[in-house]
């Protein structure tokens, strides 16, 4: 069930992306007069489809098949990727016939260049949109609360952070000299704006402003594990018992919160998962709450560190509220689109490039997108479409590179035609093409391969 909750998952976001993405390219090219010969979801063979001229049909279609100004709709075999086939265009089709041919006025190439620019560029400028809408929608009925603290309610023993001076009760000020008002502010630090870097914490203990220098080889690798801190406040709930399972024998129900394990009080969710898994195999006096009243049982830890619960961080500090109107939410939009997408984006390419964080562990093929689809989904539809809208800007920012067989590419060859006043040789569009594919596809396998392999 999990395995298929991933694929339907990924398929969902996959199909949004694309599907919005090419559309933006379809919709362009009729506005601009050209012809959509295919409009494809998936890559590789046609597995059904529709037209006016034929209908739903399964299969290749016949090349005797005369579309004229009507459009194939189709799906295709590999769910990977999509495609618009624009009449006299060199694309990922490969299409190379029409050159032999007199240029008509229903094709691409016989456009000017500014259409022809408007064309290349809507997918992008769609996929920009929809992270836009999202984040304004979201914005809108949800507006922003954030965890009102920065004090650490819990350093997990196994983490990073446990190897450095920081102490439970330390109220965190500023991370590599940025202030934080909020937990939000510290895990995004953390975890994206510090990510690969040393961390130079200024914390307030016991009324006295210490600084805490933590060289980045200590505090690990923040792309696969959480630094180890979590905030005051956040006590362990459970949201799920699973039948057949110690805890369900105990009495455990979904809604109790864990106060006490062998007599030892427990503050927060993360540690109550280490303190179970560190009692694999042995015999733990729990003590919960439900509606005010206090119960206890013993409960023997399966060999595999667990109870059989899912455990829910119920967070019940102070919470700041922000709302926002029809008005007042569309530069804070804006601002979220630009922040979470385009700047972490460009800021984690730079950190590649620099070495402070390895290629491979920062950037996430199908795989690693399937999976954090379904995660996403299952905290709730509002962490599902902003994981869609951060997807679809980081697709949209790829695209628009100057690289062959991108968006961007075929801009810059456009670019070249506006300036010079004459196309570049169909011969350098296709060779250009073909090696641009090929690196693509290379890339595609490479990103996949370290998806499998970093699976646990």
């Amino acid at each position: 069930m999990e395995l298929f909750n991933t694929i339907f998952y990924f398929l969902i976001v996959i199909g949004i992306l694309v599907f919005v993405h090419e559309f933006g390219h379809f919709i362009a090219a009729r506005l601009t007069g050209m012809r959509a010969e295919v409009f494809a979801l998936g890559i590789g063979y046609r597995l059904f489809g529709y037209n006016k001229i034929n209908g739903f049909t399964f299969g290749k279609l016949s090349d005797e098949v005369e579309l004229g100004d009507n459009t194939d709709y189709r799906i295709c075999a590999f769910p990977i990727g999509g495609y618009v086939k624009v009449a006299g265009m060199i694309d990922e089709s490969m299409d190379k016939e029409f050159i032999a041919k007199e240029p008509q006025p229903w094709e691409y190439r016989s456009k000017p260049v500014w259409k022809r620019m408007v064309v290349i560029t809507a997918g992008v400028i769609m996929n920009f949109l929809l992270a836009f809408l999202i984040f304004y929608a979201l914005t809108l009925i949800k507006g922003k609360s954030f965890y009102d603290t920065t004090v650490i309610g819990y350093i997990s023993p196994n983490s990073a952070a446990a190897n450095t001076e920081l102490k439970q009760n330390d109220r965190i000020l500023t991370i590599n000299n940025k202030q934080v008002n909020t937990w939000e502010d510290v895990t995004y630090n953390l975890h994206f704006e510090s990510l690969g870097e040393s961390l130079n914490f200024v914390i307030m203990r016991d009324g006295v402003q210490k600084s805490i220098l933590i060289p980045k080889e200590t505090a690990g690798d923040l792309t696969e594990k959480n630094f180890g801190i979590f905030p005051e406040g956040l006590i362990p709930e459970i949201s799920e018992v699973l039948e057949g399972k110690p805890a369900s024998s105990c009495g455990l129900k979904p809604g109790d919160i864990i106060t006490e394990i062998n007599s030892h009080k427990i503050v927060n969710s993360q540690q109550l998962t280490d303190v179970i898994r560190e009692n694999a195999g042995k015999e733990m006096n729990v003590k919960w709450t439900r509606n005010s009243e206090t119960m206890e049982c013993k409960v023997i830890t399966s060999a595999d560190s667990t109870i059989g619960v899912k455990i829910l961080g119920k967070y019940i500090g102070p919470v700041k509220e922000v709302k926002y109107n029809l008005i007042t939410a569309i530069p804070k939009a804006g601002y979220d689109m630009y922040h979470l997408g385009i700047e972490l984006f460009v800021k984690t390419i730079a950190k590649i490039i620099r070495g402070d964080v390895a290629f491979k562990k920062a950037i996430g093929g199908p795989v690693k997108i399937a999976q954090a689809s379904a995660q996403s989904a299952e905290i709730g539809i509002i962490p599902f479409l902003g994981f869609l809208a951060i997807l679809s800007i980081s697709l949209a920012v790829i695209n628009i590179l100057p690289f062959p067989a991108l968006d961007g590419g075929h801009f810059m060859m456009l670019l070249y035609e506006g300036i010079v006043r004459k196309p570049v040789p169909y011969k350098v569009q296709m060779i250009l093409q073909n090696v641009g594919f090929a690196l693509l596809i290379a890339l595609m396998i490479f990103v996949l391969y370290n998806d499998i392999i970093s699976l646990k």
